[in-house]
């Protein structure tokens, strides 16, 4: 926040009508004018104009009275004196009557609405950020009716149409530039002052978008971080903010899910870099996951299912058959030595999984592969097993677990189509075939795979 803005803003608002010619020095207030001169004044002071009011018990030319400033002045340079703070300042413009319905410039609503909203006040800060927005609105206007004429033709820089615009150059002004511009038919030149007017409003778009989330209020939220990517599509905040917020808020709205993994997907895209990207990148997993299973209530049942399945298959199994495994025993697993009683017991479960592959029993086979996997975690035959009986269920975690098996031996996986098909599963072959062959267009064995599916 600029303090020294908010100070002037405060004085200005604050600001009593007055009687002075314009442009008159302000009179401090308690002082009293008078039309005389004052008779007091020392011989060779400099005389007042004619009509000047006279400040009461001061001499012309005299020094200015010292003592503090009053309450919320803005800090005067070279006096030492510190600044009021930020408590104070929100303190007399919570007091200055009608503040809110006053006019105000972009710039000093924006700085009303930043105090507010550094200081915790979110609720006040929705109300002056929006006024700052809606005095913007003409450049946004512009700005969209402006892109839309140059259709897929990119937007210049500011810069590169010499719209001359300085750091301090009020929104107002630039807007009225790029309408000028506009008025001539220069659509780019138009498009490319208004955006570089945006560039502001954005932020306090932003701004708003979190007070309002802060506030509680999160569909207003969703719609304030929408209002920021209409006009810039890859605005990083924006885009993970707003595809966080769907996650959290939407977890039953299979759609807006969709809305969420895409914006966590473009954020990723667009800036590649960012702190964000590799969480971005673990939310857009779990969003896919939660829409593959209907919803994030499906999701949670779902694993809970897989839990109760995992500890059934435990207390139930018999003592000489290999159990059930949790991720941090795997390691422990493999190191297990391999007998040949093992090694016969695995090479049984990894049929009978197939067996249950065949007749529709996923649920069935998979209990089988999760007890293979972890003691031959190279057991291509197994990875395809289980990841066709994740395929087959539905499961949040198929797709990941089918991308890997068919990544390290996609000929196990059309191998598996075979056994299918000699099992009698002729429509399950088919279907397996044709996923490997469309996630896997740079298979060595494609031309037999089409052939397979050619028949």
């Amino acid at each position: 926040m600029n303090l020294s803005l908010a100070l002037a803003t405060a004085a200005l608002l604050a600001a009593e009508p007055t009687n002075l010619p314009p442009g008159h020095p302000t009179v401090p207030s308690g002082t009293t004018a008078s039309p005389a001169r004052s008779p007091a004044a020392a011989p060779g002071a400099t005389a007042l104009p004619e009509g000047h009011p006279q400040v009461d018990g001061a001499q012309p030319g005299a020094a200015a009275p010292t003592g503090a400033l009053p309450e919320g002045h803005p800090p005067m340079s070279g006096t030492g004196r510190a600044p009021p703070s930020a408590d104070e300042l929100l303190r007399q413009l919570d007091s200055t009557e009608g503040l809110r319905d006053r006019e105000k410039t972009f710039e000093i609503a924006s700085s009303l609405g930043r105090l507010y909203y550094v200081n915790g006040r979110n609720t006040d800060a929705v109300i002056y950020l929006l006024q700052a927005e809606l005095r913007a609105k003409p450049a946004r206007d512009l700005f969209l009716a402006q892109r839309k004429k140059l259709g897929k033709a990119a937007v210049p820089s500011a810069a590169a149409v010499g719209c001359g615009f300085s750091a301090g150059t009020p929104v107002e002004d630039m807007t009225a530039a790029a309408q000028e511009r506009a008025k001539k038919g220069d659509t780019a030149g138009a498009a490319a002052c208004a955006r570089a007017a945006l560039a502001p409003v954005l932020d306090v778009g932003m701004m708003r978008a979190n007070a309002l989330f802060l506030s509680g209020d999160m569909d207003g939220a969703l719609a304030a971080y929408a209002a920021v990517l209409e006009v810039e599509p890859t605005h990083e905040e924006a885009l993970y903010s707003r595809s966080a917020l769907l996650f959290e808020t939407k977890g039953e709205d299979v759609a807006a899910l969709k809305q969420a993994r895409a914006g966590f997907d473009a954020m990723v895209a667009a800036h590649p870099d960012s702190q964000r990207a590799p969480m971005a990148k673990r939310m857009s997993t779990l969003a896919e996951e939660t829409v593959k299973a209907g919803g994030r209530k499906k999701l949670l049942a779902s694993r809970a299912e897989d839990r109760r399945i995992r500890l059934s298959q435990a207390a139930t199994a018999p003592a000489d058959a290999p159990r059930p495994l949790s991720q941090e025993a795997i390691d422990a697993v493999q190191n297990t030595e391999r007998t040949p009683e093992l090694e016969q017991g695995l090479a049984k479960l990894v049929d009978e999984g197939e067996e249950h592959l065949a007749k529709g029993r996923y649920q069935e086979a998979l209990a089988n592969y999760t007890r293979v996997v972890p003691f031959q975690p190279e057991n291509g035959r197994a990875k395809a097993g289980m990841a066709w009986a994740l395929v087959g269920l539905g499961r949040p975690m198929a797709a990941r677990v089918w991308g890997v098996a068919v990544q390290a031996d996609p000929a196990a996986v059309e191998k598996l189509g075979d056994t299918l098909k000699s099992k009698g599963d002729e429509k399950g072959a088919k279907a397996l075939w044709e996923k490997l062959a469309a996630d896997a267009p740079n298979y060595p064995n494609k031309a037999a795979l089409q052939a397979k599916l050619g028949q």
